[in-house]
This record gives structure tokens, C-alpha cells and sequence, in this order.
């Protein structure tokens, strides 16, 4: 089969997936989060029965453990940061009011300043509570909506369950799959994405748990308003790089100056926690845990989800990491190979031609 045949094939497949994500979205989000869930947990799963566990039960173990994290979060973080997010979206209006006459009384001389702020503040004010709170609970509602909740958190664990207890012969029916011609490529390519993806998306899911705790705790213990909710919103979005300490440290700051005006050095323990939580992620958490090798950038990172989140909804936020995980080690590669093709190099000078055969007209003779 020619290179371009092959394009055309490989093309098909990839316009088919699209297709059936766009269609199915909504169906394929639980088992989408459960194969994410099943490829999380398998290196534990596979260290507990090289030590000897057998496999079925490492996996019952370790799947009950997350399960009852997540009802633990369920019910003791979850309904906590979606109430001090509402209550923030509700207050917005009256913080924003405070902060046009506190303005205004420290800069009575600007001609139409109060104009101007009264008029856009309000009008931000009203943006925020109108959307704020529909956002802050619409995270549970659009699960909902896309798959009945008791069917999600009963398909979900299930087919997590299932894909690790039978990752070994996943694997195995996968590779018994691929193209003889290619296999060793494409072997080497899967290890690679293993690897990024690896590295990225279990190392920063961690990463954005311990400065999701840090800043919520860090920030509870000054004392300040909406804290739980900036300091989890903050941990949470750091998976693109300085995108949660910018928001979180806005929101913070915001709430500390109107909260602590007069007490500078509350303002300054707010200014202190994210400004250790950069060294802490920037020097410690993401080289040990993530790795400077398999980072992805963070633009490509933002229009990866971006993209994937609008035209396919919540399942493809879900995908987008590690398609765009993917996307770069085959760019990589594509790259490598352009780099030794003859599209890219010249010949060296006076390289004598191949010569020409009845199937194949006369070239460089270079290694292509």
C-alpha cells in the first residue's frame, strides 16, 4: 500500500473518531472518564502485583481507596467551594460598589471618573452575579445533563474496574493489531505518547491537588472571605502554567484589599502564599513530579482544550490533554522525518546522481 493510500486510510479514521465523539459525546462521557481512571491507576496497579498482589485484588483495593476519595470530596470539599463560589458571585456587585467609592474618594479631581467606574463596575457586578453562580453550579449540572448522574457514578467505576483488571490483554489485543509493515513505529511512537502523557497528566493531576490544598488551606488559616473556592479554582487550573496563580492571585488580592484595607500585613500573607506557591510549583513540584522533558506549552495546552471543550462539550475537555500529549510527539516525529527527507536537505556538492532505472528516474544518490 503506497504513503498516500496509507494517509488517506489513517485520515478516514481520525475524521471517523471525530464524527463519533461529536455524536456520542454524551454517552462516551463515562467510559471516557473511566478509561482515564483505569490509565491513572494502573502503574499502582501493576507495582502492587509485581510485589506479589494478585491483580484482581490490587485492583479492588485501589478502586475502592478512589472511590471513597471522591465521595469524601463529595461530600465535604465539593458542596463547600460550590457555596463560597455562589456566595462570591452574589457579593460581587456589593465589593465592586465598594471599590468604585473607594476610588472615588481617594481621587476626587478626575472629571468623569465617577461616571465612567460607576458605569462599568455595575455593569461587571451584574456580569459576575448573573454568571457567576450559574457557572459555579453548572459543573454538576452539566454532568447531569449529559448522562443521569445514577447511571455516570455506576458506569463510571464499573468500566474503570474492568479496563484494569484487563489492561494486559488490552494492550495486547491492540498490538496484535497494528500493521505488520509499521509496528515497530508505531510501537515506539505509543511509548512515547505513554511517556508524555504519563509524565503530564498524572504528573500535574498531582501537582494540581497539592496547590489546590495549599492555597485553600494557606488562604483559610489568614482568614480570608471566598478563600476555599480561590485557593481550589487556583490549584485546579494550574494544570496550564501561571494561568492558576494569575486568577487565583487576582481573586485573592481583589477580595484582601477590599476585605483587609488598613491591615497591610494581611495583604501581604495573601501576596506571600502565592508567591510561594509559584516557587513551590515552578521549582520543587513540577521537576519532580512532572519533568521538564515532557511539558507541554502552554498555548498548545489552551487551544487543546479550548477547541476540544467547544465542539465537543465536557468529554472533549476530557480528551483534549491527551490528544494534544499525543499530537506533539507525532509532530515530533513528523518533524524528524522531514528533517531527513529530501524535501529538507540539499545534496552536498558534486554528489553524483543515482542512476536512473526503468521505475525509477535518476536522483542523489543520498540517503533519504
Amino acid at each position: 500500500m503506497t504513503p498516500q493510500m496509507q494517509l488517506r486510510y489513517w485520515g478516514i479514521a481520525a475524521l471517523g473518531f471525530l464524527a463519533l465523539l461529536w455524536l456520542l459525546g454524551d454517552v462516551l462521557l463515562p467510559f471516557v472518564t473511566g478509561a482515564a481512571i483505569a490509565y491513572f491507576l494502573n502503574p499502582p496497579v501493576t507495582r502492587l502485583t509485581r510485589a506479589g498482589v494478585p491483580r484482581a485484588a490490587a485492583v479492588s483495593l485501589l478502586m475502592l481507596a478512589a472511590i471513597g476519595a471522591v465521595a469524601l470530596a463529595g461530600l465535604l470539599i465539593i458542596p463547600a467551594v460550590l457555596a463560597q463560589a455562589v456566595q462570591f458571585s452574589e457579593a460581587a456587585p456589593e465589593l465592586l460598589r465598594q471599590l468604585q467609592d473607594f476610588v472615588t474618594a481617594r481621587f476626587p479631581d478626575f472629571e468623569g471618573l465617577e461616571a465612567a467606574l460607576q458605569s462599568s463596575l455595575a455593569t461587571m457586578g451584574e456580569t459576575i452575579r448573573d454568571k457567576g453562580a450559574a457557572l459555579a453550579q453548572g459543573v454538576w449540572r452539566s454532568v447531569s445533563g449529559l448522562v443521569s448522574v445514577a447511571i455516570f457514578l455506576v458506569i463510571t467505576p464499573v468500566v474503570a474496574f474492568y479496563l484494569l483488571l484487563d489492561w494486559p490483554r488490552v494492550l495486547a489485543g491492540a498490538d496484535d493489531l497494528l500493521p505488520r509493515q509499521h509496528a515497530p513505529t508505531i510501537r515506539d511512537l505509543a511509548q512515547q505518547i505513554d511517556r508524555s502523557i504519563a509524565g503530564f497528566v498524572r504528573g500535574q493531576v498531582t501537582v494540581c491537588l497539592i496547590l489546590a490544598a495549599y492555597y485553600a488551606v494557606s488562604l483559610g488559616l489568614v482568614g480570608l472571605q471566598f478563600g476555599l473556592a480561590i485557593g481550589v479554582t487556583a490549584g485546579l487550573v494550574s494544570f496550564i502554567p501561571y494561568i492558576g496563580a494569575i486568577l487565583g492571585g487576582a481573586l485573592a488580592i481583589g477580595v484582601a484589599l477590599w476585605q483587609f484595607w488598613g491591615e497591610p500585613g494581611a495583604i501581604a500573607a495573601v501576596l506571600a502564599i502565592f508567591a510561594v506557591g509559584q516557587v513551590l510549583e515552578g521549582n520543587i513540584l513540577v521537576p519532580r513530579i512532572v519533568g521538564q522533558s515532557v511539558r507541554l506549552h502552554p498555548v498548545w495546552l489552551l487551544f487543546a482544550v479550548s477547541a476540544f471543550g467547544m465542539m465537543f462539550g465536557f468529554t472533549g475537555m476530557l480528551v483534549a490533554v491527551p490528544l494534544a500529549a499525543s499530537g506533539g510527539v507525532l509532530v515530533r516525529f513528523g518533524l524528524a522525518q522531514y528533517r531527513r527527507s529530501s524535501l529538507y536537505a540539499s545534496p552536498p556538492p558534486g554528489a553524483p546522481d543515482r542512476p536512473a532505472t526503468p521505475d525509477r528516474p535518476a536522483t542523489s544518490d543520498r540517503p533519504e
